[in-house]
């Protein structure tokens, strides 16, 4: 196939795209390189997919689908993978406008771009940030999602509808994928697990925000990708488009005091904890129920928490001893 990623330099993005161009695709993909984050570590994640003849790169915004369609009008593009957004629980917050500009409007653009092109595949990149506080555990996509505590849940639900509004209207094949607190090499600087490794790297004690039993479903990248490309390869060969909502996760939880132990193990330093408040948009816990995705796409996640800290804690190790690393800064 050939498959246009949205997102395709961030962090699932890149592992994305190298998954799929192994599985012998065609992969064209589209970044913008928001400022959020430093973009090496982007830069990083597909520098060895460049010289590919498979592999396709722009640099652009997602709303700019005048440019999409001047340089991909005339290819045949079989699937969409929409996970272009703009990122963080707390960054939504401190900027709501800026989170719907990108969150919701970007993801309207890439389905009417969608339909111009007649693209009939289209995947959603969604978070289990829309559960919000949710009473009933573990996580089912058929629990109501109708109190989102953050603007960035508040727009992956968004998305969500807009997505099925396509699907009802044009006969896509959608499906909204629900990540949850995905992990691994080239991590967004500011999620926890790399935030905290780093921490430890610069000598600076950790800051735990609350008592540290919050939990969270926290998913290795390589799972996140391979119920990704299950869910494309399904969607794909539909004969009758379909709409579905669909949790990939590891299924299984962990307290946040016992993911810092497992960091410190992971990267050789024993962690020293500063306590701070919990903070606004956080939510207490998240946990996937995965029985939708395992009957559906034959789901089947493989990396336990410890096995997955030990890959990143050598990633991080290496990317930050050729870079230096300034003292974290805290108000």
């Amino acid at each position: 196939m050939h498959i246009l990623i949205t997102g395709g330099a961030g962090f699932i993005g890149g592992h994305l795209c190298r998954r799929l161009l192994n599985d012998g695709h065609v992969v064209s993909a589209v970044d913008n390189f928001d400022p959020y984050y430093e973009r090496s570590i982007k830069e990083e994640g597909i520098a060895d997919l460049r010289p590919r003849e498979d592999f396709h790169f722009y640099e652009q915004d997602i709303n700019n689908t005048g440019f999409l369609r001047s340089v991909l009008t005339g290819q045949s593009i079989d699937a969409i993978i929409h996970l272009a957004a703009k990122a963080g629980v707390r960054a939504s917050i401190e900027n709501p406008v800026g989170c719907a500009h990108f969150n919701i409007t970007g993801t309207q653009s890439m389905l009417e771009f969608a339909r111009q092109m007649d693209i009939k595949t289209f995947l959603f990149g969604s978070s289990s940030s829309v559960y919000g506080n949710n009473d009933i555990v573990p996580f089912s996509e058929e629990h109501a999602v109708h109190h989102p505590i953050s603007p960035y849940a508040a727009s992956k639900r968004s998305g969500e509808l807009l997505a099925h509004t396509y699907h009802h209207l044009y006969d896509m094949s959608v499906h909204c994928l629900r990540f949850f607190t995905v992990y691994g090499p080239r991590q967004r600087p500011d999620l926890a697990i790399h935030k905290f490794a780093r921490q430890l790297l610069s000598g600076e004690p950790i800051t735990m925000y609350g008592d540290g039993t919050t939990s969270r479903d926290y998913t290795f990248v390589d799972d996140i990708v391979d119920g990704v490309v299950r869910s494309l390869q399904r969607a794909h060969a539909l004969e009758t488009p379909e709409y579905e909502i669909i949790n990939l996760g590891g299924s299984e939880t962990t307290q946040l005091r016992d993911l810092i132990v497992g960091i410190g193990d992971a990267v050789g330093i024993e962690p020293e904890i500063q306590r701070l408040p919990m903070q606004p948009g956080d939510v207490k816990r998240t946990y996937a129920d995965i029985s939708h995705a395992q009957q559906l796409l034959g789901y089947d996640p493989q990396t336990p928490i410890d096995e997955g800290l030990r890959v990143f804690g050598a990633w991080v190790k290496a990317y930050y001893a050729e870079r230096p690393l300034e003292v974290e800064r805290r108000a």
